[in-house]
């Protein structure tokens, strides 16, 4: 089993579904949580199920796209913990629409969560990495990132340059001792895709050849390796949690 204790993650997104998900695992390794989202009733649930595994949590209303509320919720979070070991950039959200409809609007706002969202938290938690030379970090990207997809041209390109922007995070901070690295799920198992009419999603798991969705567990158990010690010598990669769908 890989373990966490003592140590303290930070991760955004943390409200429900992938976030949620990887906090509780966290926890389970015997880490201290600081959770952030805007959605305060959800990081409410998160909490409660950490509490329950007898870890201390802690709430942050954090936008992940206004620098100055990343600078508040890191520095609250160091204060309040005293570090931060592992963040997890997990916050993201979609605008879909085909490119010739996509309006400057929907580009810039996907972009400005998924992307700049991870620059700025990045930024902010790395200092204190750099000082205790230690840390690691895990930006959620994903398979569109990697393969493109029509419709998605905001998000493709956001979780895209996540990944481009992991390589050199990890280039840059490895004299540090601090990795980075980035997870590309695919099709994960969540409150939308369970909506979907059976046809649709047997279309779907055509794609894959593990012929399943994933479960948020499975994303959540690639990023414990990663922000765990067993995964002390990666740093610059990226891990596709997708049952195959790219290889």
């Amino acid at each position: 089993m890989f373990e966490l204790n003592d140590r303290v993650a930070m991760i955004t997104g943390a409200a429900r579904g992938l976030g949620q998900a990887i906090a509780v695992k966290l926890a389970e390794a015997g880490a201290d949580i600081a959770l952030c989202d805007l959605d305060a009733a959800w990081l409410e649930e998160t909490a409660g199920k950490v509490k329950a595994l007898g870890r201390r949590v802690e709430c942050y209303g954090v936008n992940v796209a206004d620098g100055e509320s990343v600078t508040v919720g890191v520095k609250a979070i160091t204060k309040d913990f005293g570090k931060i070991d592992v963040l997890v950039n997990n916050a993201g959200i979609t605008k879909d629409g085909l490119l010739m409809r996509m309006s400057e609007d929907d580009w810039d706002a996907v972009l400005d969560v998924n992307l700049k969202g991870v620059f700025l938290c990045t930024k902010a938690a790395m200092r204190g990495m750099m000082k205790q030379r230690s840390g690691t970090i895990v930006n959620i990207a994903s398979v569109i990132g990697l393969m493109g997809n029509a419709g998605q041209a905001n998000y493709a390109a956001s979780k895209g340059g996540v990944i481009s922007f992991s390589k050199t995070v990890a280039k840059e901070l490895a004299s540090r001792n601090v990795r980075c690295n980035a997870v590309a799920p695919g099709f994960i198992r969540t409150a939308m895709t369970d909506k979907l009419d059976e046809d649709v999603q047997n279309k779907m798991k055509e794609l894959i050849p593990l012929s399943r969705f994933g479960e948020p567990e499975d994303v959540a158990n690639v990023v414990l390796f990663l922000a765990s010690d067993a995964s002390a010598y990666v740093t610059g990669q990226v891990l596709s949690t997708c049952g195959g769908m790219v290889m």
